[in-house]
């Protein structure tokens, strides 16, 4: 009976399958403890996670480790950081050989930062999934989360992905949706959907034969760009819609933040209302139109047409500010700090 069960469990435990797992920030480290936690169930073994070098952070620049190492090391899981996998290089060439020595089955790849050759794509014998945040082809590249909200995407949600050697171009798995709410930022959006892809990439694992047998090809005429964003994007143009701007607030929070500036000053704009149709101006873009206790009116430009009419120039209710040097405060506490005036106009640094 004893060799018996020993042949049996040793049969089981070879048909599990191995798992890399690559990913770097917080968005991946979410489903890293999902896996982690469902090895049994899902029949897998994470035999290695891959994960950025460590980087300086903070006021000491003191070398920090990535939430994803952070998830590996907790739970005593092999990690490597190569800086590189191309073949033109000897680092490249060593980072291949060590990751085809874990002999994965597959490699989950969430937000990992480094780019994957077709030679590395290879190595696992089910090839590299993606979790991909968008419903692809949405958006495609670094930044779907922030820009669907900059464009005003109503859903968003889940895409995992075979990965081949485009720009997150391969065949589609596994999609799942979601909502985008009113009130989303770029944050709360985020945590959404780095719990939607713990449960998506858990699904596709359950039967991966099954999804990869139904996969479907993208439509390549559907696709957008998400560019990484860069820090000027927070600046705002007062002259643009109140709802672009609106959007532009949240899809900008917590980085890079959207701000303009107040006699030079940067001001930092946290948090507004959403934008009523019926808030109309003629002030100029960029003015203070009234500080009151539950929002700051700020003029700005023209909105959307609406049944054939000129649209009128739209205002945006501010409730949450920063003023330069100071701390987060809200309309009321503005209103009674007397901080800013009725006629005060946003605009430039050079304004």
């Amino acid at each position: 009976m004893t060799t018996t069960n020993a042949v049996f469990n040793n049969m089981v435990q070879t048909n599990r399958l191995r798992v890399v797992f690559a990913g770097t920030p917080e968005f991946a480290a979410a489903s890293l403890e999902a896996l982690i936690a469902q090895q049994e169930q899902l029949n897998i073994d994470i035999v290695a996670v891959y994960t950025q070098p460590d980087r300086k952070a903070g006021r000491g620049q003191k070398l920090s480790a990535s939430v994803v190492k952070q998830v590996a090391l907790a739970h005593d899981i092999a990690i490597e950081q190569p800086v590189t996998f191309k073949k033109s290089n000897t680092e490249g060439l060593a980072a291949r050989q060590t990751l085809a020595s874990y002999q994965p089955d597959v490699m989950i790849v969430a937000a990992y930062g480094l780019i994957l050759p077709v030679g590395v794509l290879n190595i696992p014998t089910y090839g590299c999934l993606n979790i991909h945040a968008s419903l692809l082809p949405r958006w495609r590249g670094a930044a779907p989360i922030h820009r669907a909200l900059l464009a005003g995407d109503t859903e968003t949600g889940i895409t995992i992905m075979q990965m081949d050697k485009g720009l997150d171009t391969g065949d589609m798995l596994y999609k799942v949706s979601a909502p985008i709410e009113t009130h989303d930022t770029a944050s709360s959006l985020h945590d959404k959907m780095a719990e939607l892809g713990a449960a998506a990439i858990s699904t596709v694992l359950k039967d991966l034969a099954h999804y990869q047998a139904q996969a479907v090809a993208q439509d390549d005429s559907q696709a957008n760009y998400a560019e990484k964003l860069v820090k000027t994007e927070g600046e705002i143009d007062w002259t643009q819609s109140a709802s672009a701007i609106e959007r532009q607030i949240r899809g900008l929070t917590p980085w890079p933040g959207a701000y303009t500036f107040l006699n030079g000053a940067r001001v930092k704009i946290l948090n507004s209302l959403p934008v009523n149709p019926t808030q109309q101006t003629n002030e100029p873009a960029g003015t203070v139109i009234s500080v009151g206790r539950k929002a700051i009116l700020v003029a700005c430009g023209k909105g959307e047409p609406t049944d054939d009419k000129t649209p009128a120039a739209s205002a945006l209710a501010i409730t949450k500010l920063q003023l330069a040097g100071g701390k987060p405060v809200t309309a009321e506490q503005i209103c009674h700090g007397n901080q800013l005036d009725d006629g005060d106009q946003f605009g430039p640094e050079s304004h």
